[in-house]
């Protein structure tokens, strides 16, 4: 990811890419050569980077375990303005919780790389849902392979459709009876959850490769119509209102690197401005609250009230205690 961040930098003349850091050698320097740093801004130690080259922002590409001690050093750091951090947020929900808190009260701009917000694919929708094409919103649904890596862009899609509302409940289940570690953090097999935003639409997330019994990555339900982005693993989305027969299919020309530099030349907007990121922290906690919550339903065998408090990973934790047993994966 490191590579589709750095381009967004790259292109934005506001922006010059400074120095990088890797534990890897071999990594850290093929990185500096693609993009043209100088060997003094080249580092094992990103804590060295910091004090060292004194950049304004920093991009966190690492495994998903390192996110929250890799983001508190950068706040704690006095250094930066802005960290731009690759989803999903953290293993945790305090440690969430502690990211969002801590870039706060330090004035730190703090985004997610939910970029999909910025593809037109997920995008455009947006606007026909706005414009009241499908009449009033009454459900949204998302399918994906996994809650936590896949499901944290399309839960963050189901929000902004439904103009960043907030959550009341969560229910779930989920079965997990293979290990499945990505990116080094686990997630289940297959999964269902349902949620209720405060202004009463419902959302509905299926997961599991091939198993989705939702037939888009997104879909979106009106009084009057639907919406469906990705529809049967397609690119681009379609929208049948009321009394059509048809679908009405649109397929956007633009390529998924675009999304995240979009994405990247948003927060340096937002920077500049002052406003708050369409990525920000706060929005990617909506996001994470509803993944843990889910995990939190299935752990304590119920519907989960907001606000969510726990401080764990509820599916971490019931793994550890041998409440769940996933046959572990060959290495």
């Amino acid at each position: 990811m490191a590579y589709r961040h750095a381009p967004g930098y790259r292109d934005d003349e506001r922006c010059e890419i400074v120095a990088c850091a890797d534990l890897v050698e071999e990594n850290r320097d093929a990185f500096a050569e693609e993009f043209n740093i100088d060997d003094e801004g080249v580092f094992e130690d990103y804590n060295q980077m910091l004090r060292d080259a004194d950049p304004d922002i920093v991009s966190i590409c690492t495994p998903v375990p390192t996110h929250a001690p890799i983001v508190m050093d950068c706040i704690q750091s006095g250094v930066l303005d802005a960290i731009h951090c690759e989803k999903p947020m953290a293993t945790t929900w305090g440690d969430a919780r502690l990211m969002a808190q801590e870039a706060g009260r330090r004035n730190v701009q703090l985004t997610f790389n939910h970029q999909r917000r910025f593809h037109p694919d997920w995008r455009e929708p947006k606007q026909y849902v706005d414009e009241g094409e499908i009449g009033e919103l009454q459900r949204l649904e998302v399918a994906c392979g996994e809650l936590l890596d896949n499901g944290t862009h399309f839960i963050d899609l189901a929000n902004f459709y439904n103009d960043e509302r907030a959550t009341d409940w969560v229910i779930g289940g989920i079965d997990y009876r293979n290990e499945h570690l990505k990116y080094g953090a686990h997630n289940e097999n297959h999964g269902m959850a349902m949620w209720e935003y405060e202004n009463g639409v419902h959302g509905l997330i299926t997961t599991g490769f091939g198993e989705e019994a939702v037939p888009a990555t997104n879909r979106i339900i009106g009084t009057d119509g639907v919406i469906e982005v990705h529809p049967s693993g397609a690119s681009g989305y379609r929208i049948r209102r009321a009394g059509e027969s048809e679908w009405d299919v649109h397929n956007p020309e633009t390529g998924y690197e675009s999304s995240i530099a979009a994405g990247i030349n948003h927060i340096v907007d937002c920077l500049e401005n002052g406003a708050e990121p369409e990525l920000s922290a706060r929005r990617a906690l909506d996001v994470t609250e509803i993944i843990f919550g889910a995990w939190e339903s299935v752990r304590k065998r119920g519907r989960v009230e907001f606000p969510l408090r726990i401080d764990d990973n509820p599916l971490e934790e019931m793994v550890e205690s041998g409440a769940l047993s996933p046959t572990p994966a060959d290495n």
